[in-house]
């Protein structure tokens, strides 16, 4: 290995991007560089970014002047949804050299030694797909199976940063699957922008998928990452009761428990419906954690909305909450909306609200389980003489480590409850 053939990668946002930038650097490693930390000198440097919110796209920007403080001689490649959102923003910061949007993320390899700076096809011309799987933790991989978006939400870009929804057949992904179960990974967790829209570009769907990864041996554990609630169908849910590769954990996004919010945001659903989902789950799988995504502070979010999705959420029965205080981006329909816009204190306050709501949600399901045996998937990591693992339904457990049970799933009584763990000997 030459000094000029090191490479190093780090990955913002979703699991998305995490399954998309070790499948990259798998590229650079069959082609002889050799990979190493992000926090070493390297000759190239890779970012994969997110453009979700605003933060995102500062937090990409310190990294870069952070690698040409320290290697000023080396080359730094952006790709991801930032990348392809605001490519011009990111050729005017110094230190960039190449700028990769969403259509050629997987060929950053062949334009490296390129005299090209910019990568950058219309989204609306992007219409490849290629499944990526990570490999970084041998307990478990974030498999792609869908790509893109067709919901043009009010508040979202994803659709402009990744395209139409699209995936790869069912048979090209199942031999993708038996690729990852030749590795040592005992759990595969299904990831995609709008994974239950998964078949709309081969005229399949998402139930037939997971009927058929079902199928597949040396994969122990399927979870299923986030899926909407419109597209979780009673027959996903029965499948999932009944199936015993796939585990009861569900994320479903709600994003507000008020109609009219809902109906502002463009999400495809009312809150009868999302009720009537939850309510079915807890009736085929009680024990299932369930965790949904939750924004405030939207525009037009009066206080009286707010409370309704506060009051909402606090009678349902789910297990955590992911809370997002509204960012404004370029380009969507939430963005024009100034004259109803949510004071940023007003943000984080509601926010605060919700997590100490989150906090309660996940107390009562934790304690729910004192006494109960479940099986938990062991890390390989050594934390000052304790390992972790969770169980299928996402309970976090704390063991003395134990070499033996490394990568190994492992039946646990869960006694002893410390916080959001459970203490095991």
């Amino acid at each position: 290995m030459t000094p000029n053939q090191t490479v190093a990668f780090h990955t913002f946002g979703c699991k998305l991007n995490f399954s998309e930038t070790s499948t990259i650097s798998r590229q650079f490693e069959s082609a002889g560089y050799g990979v190493v930390s992000f926090n070493q000198p390297a000759a190239y440097y890779v970012i994969n970014t997110c453009s979700v919110t605003e933060k995102a796209d500062k937090k990409c920007q310190q990294l870069v002047r952070s690698i040409k403080r320290q290697n000023p001689s080396s080359k730094v490649i952006i790709t991801g949804c930032y990348a392809q959102l605001k490519p011009e923003e990111i050729l005017n910061l110094k230190g960039v050299d190449l700028v990769v949007g969403a259509q050629d993320k997987f060929s950053i390899l062949e334009h490296i030694e390129k005299s090209n700076t910019s990568l950058n096809t219309k989204i609306k011309d992007v219409k490849s797909f290629k499944p990526a799987y990570s490999l970084g933790d041998r307990t478990r991989s974030f498999f792609k199976v869908q790509d893109g978006c067709d919901y043009f939400c009010s508040f979202c870009t994803i659709p402009l940063a990744r395209g139409t929804s699209r995936n790869a057949s069912i048979k090209e992904t199942v031999k993708v699957a038996k690729e990852i179960a030749k590795h040592p990974i005992k759990e595969v967790v299904l990831t995609g922008v709008n994974i239950g829209d998964f078949g709309k570009s081969t005229n399949e769907n998402f139930l037939d998928l997971i009927t058929a990864l079902d199928t597949i041996s040396g994969i122990e554990r399927f979870r299923i990452s986030s899926i909407e609630p419109n597209l979780l169908s009673n027959n996903i849910i029965d499948f999932v009761a009944n199936s015993k590769k796939f585990v009861p954990h569900f994320h479903i996004p709600l994003q507000s428990g008020d109609n009219e919010i809902l109906k502002s945001m463009r999400r495809r659903y009312n809150k009868e419906l999302y009720t009537e989902r939850i309510q079915y789950i807890r009736e085929k799988l009680p024990d299932a954690c369930i965790g949904v995504d939750v924004i405030v502070g939207f525009p037009g979010e009066t206080q009286e909305s707010f409370e309704s999705t506060h009051s909402y959420l606090n009678l349902l029965e789910v297990s955590y909450l992911h809370v997002f205080p509204y960012s404004e981006r370029m380009n969507t329909t939430a963005k024009r909306m100034q004259s109803n816009r949510v004071d940023i204190g007003v943000r984080k306050q509601r926010s605060q609200q919700l997590q100490l709501l989150s906090k309660k949600k996940q107390t009562l399901f934790y304690q729910k389980h004192i006494g109960k045996k479940r099986n938990v998937l062991f890390e390989n990591e050594n934390k000052d003489g304790f390992m972790y693992g969770f169980t299928d339904n996402y309970l976090k457990v704390k063991k003395a480590f134990d070499p033996s049970l490394k990568n190994t799933i492992f039946p646990v009584m869960l006694n002893k409850l410390e916080g959001f763990e459970f203490l095991t000997y």
